[in-house]
């Protein structure tokens, strides 16, 4: 019946269905309120007085914090005690940008470099090169979970003032974010600079507009590429099981102290955002904490492990150019998230990252079969990506600080010095370096950490304003570059020691290294009992 009424009619009955519902609910709680009554018989005690309204803020207040959203600045200014504000939270668009540049630094390691990687070697070691990278993913990310955010990230509150609460100066962060704050570890601070636990609420030390668990997710698939990047060193002959306890045990020794005292809002080397820094250098995404630490272990490794089995006899040729150019592409494509979400808003800075970073990527890719066809007859494919990558990394620690002249600077550095070692030096010093680990990323990253000492420009980027515009003068030497020598000489100590001192652990316990016969046969059948072409 009710479906033959007109439209108007079905409306006015839900209309009068929901009245009646309103009407029965008022009336039971009127009938319910005397049962309440002998219970409140007894004397009301005294009411507590009201506390004291928060103030609102005004129209103007309103207006500056969307200004300070559009400009990535604080909510509420930058004062202490901040001004009243509307916005608590994270912002839209930053926090859209962060969402999808840690997709993009994702994509880097799964698949951009398995395939990258997984091209370059013999076909019978491709999975276990795809193995080793999903393995360090998901191991990274439990160990990042259960303590490593805290220990790069948060702060140490045994350092911090204990008056004000403001962090100082510490070689790592503490437990408070161990299991991401939901733990016995997390205590309550007094003026505590950071948010309690990594939730959506924006952590002010790294970014006013992300949420701080998009954040830690961001970092995450740094920490995840870094360690992927050591297999590019030692491809085709350590055991997986081995690599698996090394990336572990290196995690703890070599990244998590790297990286916090670069990053770190209280590190030792962040120059750019930590005033009492001993050491004001700077790194805007990774060019020493991701590229030279992964570069100097991959060499310290492969040099404690040995050579590849045929070392000088076989040839070593990539098994799928194809692979390594889907791979390579990737890597570029993926890289925007890397440089230009380190940026950890959608700001200018942001956009003159992404700019200077296709600049020197395009410029390198160029320069480098350039180089091949001049110097050796042929401009190869492979020449193409691994100058695609060069520029990639040399530009990484830079793009944030350089003008885009500045980029294409670098895009011919990248194209050439990285170029030049991988040619020729490897085979004079005579190191198994299996996939150029050292030459492009360890030899790159040097060169990119000492070029934006050069080529940093406040004009560029006001924040180099805060701790580091003198270093950044001309008119006073332009001295940053000996701040970044000192951070690139740190980087190599503690990249070459810990991953000496875990390497040899490991030779000496458990062997790092397969059988001949388990190597001539191919860690794809040894490791994982799988072959990557059944034809």
């Amino acid at each position: 019946m009710i479906k033959r009424l007109s439209t108007l009619t079905r409306w006015s009955v839900c209309g009068l269905v929901l009245a009646f519902g309103a009407i029965q609910a008022d009336a039971q709680a009127t009938n319910a309120a005397p049962a309440a009554a002998p219970a409140a018989a007894a004397p009301a005690a005294p009411a507590a007085p009201a506390a004291p309204a928060a103030p609102k803020p005004t129209m103007d207040q309103r207006v500056a914090d969307l200004e300070a959203y559009v400009n990535n600045g604080a909510p509420g200014g930058d004062q202490s005690p901040a001004l009243p504000s509307n916005l608590t939270g994270p912002g839209p668009g930053h926090n859209a940008w962060m969402l999808t540049s840690t997709a993009l630094v994702l994509m880097m390691t799964l698949p951009g470099l398995a395939l990258f990687y997984g091209g370059l070697v013999r076909r019978k070691n491709v999975l276990s090169v795809c193995a080793q990278c999903f393995a360090i993913t998901g191991l990274v990310t439990i160990l990042w979970w259960l303590c490593g955010f805290g220990l790069v990230f948060g702060i140490n509150h045994a350092y911090c003032d204990p008056k004000t609460g403001a962090a100082t100066v510490s070689a790592l962060g503490d437990l408070q974010y161990a299991c991401f704050g939901f733990t016995s570890f997390n205590k309550t601070y007094n003026n505590d600079p950071q948010p309690q636990q990594v939730n959506s609420t924006p952590n002010g030390g790294y970014g006013y507009w992300m949420s701080q668990n998009v954040y830690a997710c961001f970092q995450l698939t740094f920490a995840i590429i870094t360690p992927a990047l050591i297999v590019g060193g030692i491809a085709e002959r350590m055991k997986f099981s081995a690599l698996v306890i090394f990336i572990g045990c290196w995690m703890f020794v070599v990244y998590f102290p790297l990286a916090h005292n670069v990053w770190g809002v209280d590190g030792y080397f962040n120059g750019v955002w930590n005033a009492a820094a001993p050491v004001k250098a700077m790194d805007f995404a990774g060019g020493t904490v991701v590229h030279m630490s992964s570069g100097w272990s991959g060499l310290t490794l492969a040099l404690i492990i040995g050579k590849r089995l045929g070392w000088g006899k076989t040839q070593f040729t990539p098994h799928s150019t194809v692979l390594t150019f889907i791979g390579a592409s990737l890597l570029w494509v993926g890289w925007y998230g890397f440089n230009a979400g380190s940026a950890c808003a959608a700001d200018i800075i942001a956009a003159n990252a992404f700019t200077t970073t296709t600049l020197a990527t395009a410029t390198a890719s160029f320069v480098w079969p350039t180089m091949e066809y001049f110097l050796k007859g042929k401009a190869t494919v492979v020449g193409f990506c691994s100058g695609a990558v060069a520029g990639l990394v040399v530009i990484t620690p830079a793009c944030g600080y350089v003008t885009p002249m500045g980029g294409m600077i670098i895009g011919v550095i990248a194209g050439t010095i990285p170029f030049i070692t991988t040619t020729y030096m490897k085979p004079l010093l005579g190191y198994d370096d299996a996939l150029d680990v050292f030459g492009v990323h360890a030899v790159g990253g040097m060169c990119g950490a000492l070029a934006t000492g050069f080529l940093a420009s406040d004009t560029i980027n006001p924040n180099l304003d805060t701790n580091v515009k003198d270093l950044c003068d001309w008119s006073k030497g332009h001295l940053l570059y000996i701040e970044q020598l000192k951070v690139i000489g740190f980087t190599i100590a503690i990249s070459v020691i810990g991953t000496a001192l875990i390497g040899f652990v490991l030779k000496f316990t458990m062997g790092l290294r397969p059988t001949p016969e388990q190597e001539e046969a191919g860690l794809d059948l040894s490791d994982h009992g799988e072959e990557g072409y059944i034809l």
